[in-house]
């Protein structure tokens, strides 16, 4: 799809109304007067003459049908837990209500511990898609943009002998799932064409209260947004408005000698060449 925006911001005013903006590339949002579009939907606005001022940066969605998430999708993730390499996707999902703002607090409940970090890209699907089928298909027709993300995970619960092997409860906590702070088209990411996984080649970063953790590149993917759609969408329909966390590069607390588990005050940020940063404060209770 060819979506209106070039970099998408979701913000509230000064007199505490929420718009869907123009967002300037590598500057301060907050105090920054944007020209707003008119529409609820992001998939669905439309330009207008009227501006407005950026007072706060919210969730670029308001709300998600579902998330999906991918695990192990960076080779070096994979040496790093030194499991065999996936032959499909290895998908688990995230509920609505673990969508989060990029500049939000992260709720954690003090029965999640060994809490860790997952910087991830992100991509939005702007139209429904149902049996997607790679090289016959276009993702670009299905993806309204691509953002940052931060799978949070509460590893206690991600371990065998509490999940039975499964991923997702440990990543479905409230608020577990941090994104934004835009949405950025496919056009300002610099791609017109969506092949193979390394076809988008941009660099990676998450820290810890300043302290670089993660540094890779989104082409060290194994499966690209076409994979993944095919995967999801067999005989299922993937709805617009969805989150695909697409995976984590190596470094995170998990596998380090000793694990560096975050704790409560921790600053968690995801950067990502182009997108922005998305900054979230763990509060343990």
């Amino acid at each position: 799809m060819s979506p209106s925006f070039q970099r998408l911001v979701r913000f509230r005013d000064t007199q505490g109304k929420v718009h869907y903006g123009e967002a300037p590339e590598n500057k301060e949002l907050v105090g920054t007067q944007v020209t707003i579009y008119t529409g609820d939907d992001p998939w669905d606005l439309r330009p207008s003459t009227q501006t407005a001022k950026i007072v706060e940066v919210l969730c670029p969605l308001p709300s998600v049908p579902i998330m999906y998430g991918i695990g192990m999708n960076y080779k070096g993730h994979i040496e790093e837990v030194k499991f065999p390499v996936p032959q499909h996707p290895v998908i688990f999902t995230k509920p609505p209500d673990a969508l989060a703002g990029p500049y939000d607090a992260i709720p954690v409940d003090s029965r999640c511990t060994n809490m860790d970090y997952e910087g991830e890209l992100c991509v939005v699907i702007g139209a429904d898609c149902k049996n997607f089928i790679k090289g016959a298909h276009n993702p670009l027709d299905y993806v309204l943009g691509w953002t940052i993300g931060n799978d949070v995970s509460s590893r206690f619960w991600q371990e065998p002998p509490q999940s039975g092997n499964r991923h997702g409860y440990a990543k479905s906590f409230d608020k577990f799932a941090p994104i934004g702070p835009v949405i950025v088209s496919a056009e300002a990411v610099g791609i017109r064409n969506y092949a193979h996984a390394g076809d988008l080649d941009l660099q990676l970063r998450t820290l810890v209260n300043g302290e670089e953790r993660q540094n890779s590149r989104t082409s060290d993917l194994l499966f690209g947004i076409g994979d993944i759609l095919e995967h999801l969408s067999r005989g299922t329909t993937v709805r617009k408005g969805t989150v695909i966390m697409t995976g984590t590069p190596n470094g995170v607390a998990a596998f380090m000698e000793p694990p560096r588990w975050l704790r409560s005050g921790d600053v968690v940020e995801v950067e990502i060449e182009g997108l922005g940063k998305i900054r979230n404060t763990m509060v343990i209770s």
